[in-house]
């Protein structure tokens, strides 16, 4: 679905991006990691075009992508979220899902004159997704709140509703976990389970190795800008490359998640019976 080859960014003379090549099946969700300053980052943001890539190739659905304008990326369904996230502060939760659909009749001036059906229409349409996918995300009763009264959780719930309404095909999810509480947390890796159940690829920058772990396979690790190694989970635990790359050894490794049999507040997949209680009382009822 996307295929790196010998990506390179530069900035001055820095490579923070240094010849990386990796290809990503459709119906993964597929992990990136490594140390601060790895260039993970940079790597996402030359994926969603951000930045140019300075050398390398970029290909997302058989067509190249790289280099291309950010909202000519995101309308082939190539989206990315953000650290943190950037909604808009004095807009409420529903009119920020609402305008992401590109295209709309309302933003032509005429037409809100002339076209004043059409228009109409489309706004409806748009308001109905938009709380269906509300209700998907579990913010179907905070839609008519502003999105600066929403906790960090819940305003990484309102990007992923954002995306959600471009119909994304590839999602780009810059740590997801950062900064939420673990009711929340449960909730987004729930969502983004069901979500690539229907069929949504994912590639997930994450620091919190429990829920990398139990989230993503494969998973790719970087350090330096160089692509160090690509494996299931268990092989990259054991993998005294990326111990090295995170704390020098294997001794500090527990610190990061990395050793075997590591504990898993982000619980697996049918997880034990306290986590499915947690689960079913975040769960909302409504789907996209």
């Amino acid at each position: 679905m996307l295929e790196v080859r010998h990506l390179v960014k530069r900035f001055g003379g820095l490579r923070a991006v240094d010849d990386v090549s990796f290809a990503l099946r459709e119906g993964t969700i597929t992990g990136l990691i490594g140390p601060n300053g790895a260039g993970k980052t940079t790597l996402f943001d030359t994926i969603a075009g951000v930045h140019a890539p300075s050398a390398g190739e970029i290909r997302f659905r058989g067509r190249r992508v790289g280099g291309l304008a950010t909202h000519r990326i995101f309308h082939r369904g190539l989206v990315r979220t953000f650290q943190i996230p950037r909604p808009f502060a004095e807009m409420t939760v529903l009119e920020n899902a609402m305008l992401v659909p590109a295209g709309q009749a309302g933003e032509r001036f005429w037409n809100n004159w002339f076209a004043r059906g059409r228009v109409r229409a489309q706004e409806r349409a748009h308001r109905e997704r938009a709380q269906a996918v509300l209700a998907f995300v579990g913010l179907d009763r905070l839609a008519g709140a502003h999105a600066k009264s929403l906790s960090g959780g819940q305003q990484k719930l309102l990007e992923l509703a954002r995306v959600l309404m471009s119909e994304p095909k590839l999602i780009l999810l810059d740590e997801p976990g950062a900064g939420v509480n673990p009711t929340l947390l449960l909730t987004i890796v729930d969502k983004l389970r069901e979500l690539n159940a229907r069929g949504i690829t994912f590639l997930v920058i994450e620091h919190n190795m429990d829920l990398v772990m139990n989230l993503c396979n494969p998973i790719l690790v970087m350090a330096q800008g160089k692509l160090l190694m690509e494996g299931a989970p268990d092989a990259v635990r054991r993998d005294p490359r990326v111990l090295e790359a995170y704390l020098g050894g294997a001794g500090g490794a527990a610190e990061v998640g990395l050793r075997p049999n590591v504990g898993t507040p982000c619980p697996p997949p049918g997880g034990g019976s306290s986590s499915n209680d947690a689960r079913a009382a975040a769960r909302p009822s409504g789907t996209p």
